[in-house]
């Protein structure tokens, strides 16, 4: 692969002079390439969860396809994970609006606290999380109602031999649909008669808010078996007394057993809305105390969806350092947010850095830069199927660049364009929106100035597409490296059992597609 490259170039001048042998070895050093991933059917092989409790719900009902795609995916992972641990609590770290976070919850019956810097995202969390748990009943009907169609479905397409071999399996449906109903009915028998024998004169007197929202000393837990029936019943099939019927001196057994089933049913419906996560805004570094945001963080897998910049990192430091956090699932994004220990000359001790993490590219003093930081952003498998590189764009932008170098001497700024281009119907109005962005003075730069950089530099739009299309190219390398400075990082530790790399997502669906994986000994 060495030689691959460096015949790339010629030897005096440096120059890339074979575009294919530097697209070669490019593509020999992607983590697809290295063979250093672990496949995800292998993990989840491996972890063998069982997840019988979980609620069949469509995702794409509210949220895009890619999100969906990615929350799909990545929570059926998490919930292997936490059943392996056995543990129930997830804490995901950048949580955003809250769509991992809340189907982990819906789907798979997990206690979620979602934890994110913005208090914009924190309340948008809150508000969807009202949304949800106003129609989270009507979710799980139409969850069942999937899982039953699935089922009739992998019924109806199995081979047969003819019409009259369907007839027993649907039968045999209907049997064991009725089957359950009678279970039903011998687990709620069972039921009444144990509240009829717990039913004492203290318990007559109390009233309806008593027996909803008070627990009793004397009341006993009941078995998840006996909840979760309670839970799929009708909303008619325990009768609803009015206000009228509730004086505790004319109460009959058997009202008194009906308005015991009514709480406890109220008391199963109650459970499952409670059980939607916990959006919290605080602002994550790997100092951060946990045991401070959450009160009863207890063993836990940490997880993050396209955490940005250093906070992946961070996410993987916290995760080493707690006892409490027994797993840990990190997708990163935003690697030209990472802070890097060698970009500049300055000594910081005190400052924890993004990259590099591992000892040995520490000791190397190991260095990517912005720009190739920027380029591991770049999605090559969405440029591979066609989806082509925003080229006007990106001259725009490095016209821009000479202008504000040449005009206003400035090589360095603080401050960002953002998505301008999208937002202008010319060159000249693209320019002054960002100037104003940039906070420069625009009156100083008459149009037709604007305009001559436009022209003077046109001809070499084709030039900066060919600059981006390599950068495309090289991006995998770049994110391997910033992947494999992670994943050294965890081997390091003593208190990992297993650490490895994932390809969770469709790369076209979802550029930023590998995850950070890493389980902790039994007894740390």
């Amino acid at each position: 692969d060495d030689d691959i490259f460096s015949s790339a170039f010629c030897e005096n001048s440096e120059k890339l002079i074979n575009v294919h042998l530097f697209a070669l070895a490019a593509k020999n050093y992607s983590l697809s390439n290295l063979g250093v991933c672990t496949p995800l059917e292998d993990v989840l092989e491996a972890l063998k969860g069982d997840s019988e409790g979980a609620t069949d719900i469509k995702v794409d009902e509210f949220m895009n396809s890619k999100k969906s795609h990615e929350v799909q995916v990545m929570s059926e992972l998490v919930d292997s994970i936490a059943n392996y641990c056995g543990i129930k609590q997830v804490i995901d770290i950048g949580s955003g609006k809250g769509y991992l976070s809340s189907f982990l919850s819906m789907r798979y019956n997990l206690k979620v606290y979602g934890i994110d810097s913005s208090s914009s995202n924190t309340d948008g969390a809150h508000e969807r999380n009202r949304k949800l748990k106003k129609h989270w009943r009507a979710y799980q009907s139409r969850g069942k109602e999937n899982l039953e169609s699935q089922s009739l479905e992998k019924a109806n397409d199995r081979p047969v031999e003819s019409e009259i071999n369907c007839k027993p399996i649907s039968e045999q449906l209907l049997n064991n649909a009725s089957s359950l109903q009678n279970q039903g009915q011998v687990i709620m028998q069972d039921l009444v008669t144990s509240v009829t024998e717990m039913t004492t004169p203290e318990i007559n007197t109390e009233t309806e808010a008593d027996l909803v929202t008070g627990t009793p000393p004397h009341e006993t837990k009941l078995s998840e078996e006996v909840l979760a029936i309670l839970n799929v019943l009708p909303a008619d099939a325990v009768e609803n007394f009015s206000s009228s019927h509730y004086n505790s001196g004319e109460l009959c057994e058997e009202e008194i057993v009906q308005r015991k089933m009514t709480s406890l049913k109220t008391k199963a419906r109650k459970s499952s809305e409670w059980n939607l996560y916990f959006p919290l805004t605080s602002h994550i570094t790997a100092e951060t105390e946990l045991s401070d945001i959450i009160t009863d963080l207890e063993d836990c897998v940490m997880v993050g969806l396209h955490t940005c910049g250093d906070l992946a990192a961070n996410t993987l430091r916290i995760f080493t350092a707690k006892p409490e956090i027994k797993a840990v699932c990190s997708v990163g994004c935003c690697y030209h947010l990472l802070s890097e220990q060698f970009e500049n000359q300055e000594e910081c001790h005190d400052q924890v850095w993004g990259f590099p993490m591992c000892q040995y590219l520490k000791d190397k003093g190991w260095c990517c830069g912005r720009n190739a930081r920027m380029s591991a952003c770049l999605a090559l498998e969405r440029v591979a199927v066609g989806q082509m590189l925003p080229t006007e764009s990106l001259f725009y932008r490095a016209v821009l660049q000479v202008i504000i170098e040449e005009i206003y001497g400035v090589t360095k700024s603080d401050r960002h364009v953002g998505k301008t281009f999208s937002k202008s119907s010319s060159f000249v109005d693209y320019v002054r929106r960002s100037l104003k962005k940039l906070e420069l003075d625009d009156s100083k730069l008459p149009d037709h100035c604007i305009m001559d950089y436009y022209e003077k530099y046109k001809h070499r739009m084709n030039e900066v597409e060919a600059f981006n299309m390599l950068k495309v190219v090289l991006a995998p390398c770049v994110e391997v490296l910033i992947l494999l400075d992670r994943l050294c990082y965890l081997k390091e530790q003593e208190n990992i059992a297993w650490s490895g790399l994932v390809k969770l997502f469709d790369p076209v669906k979802s550029p930023r597609c590998y995850a950070v994986i890493a389980l902790k000994n039994q007894s740390c």
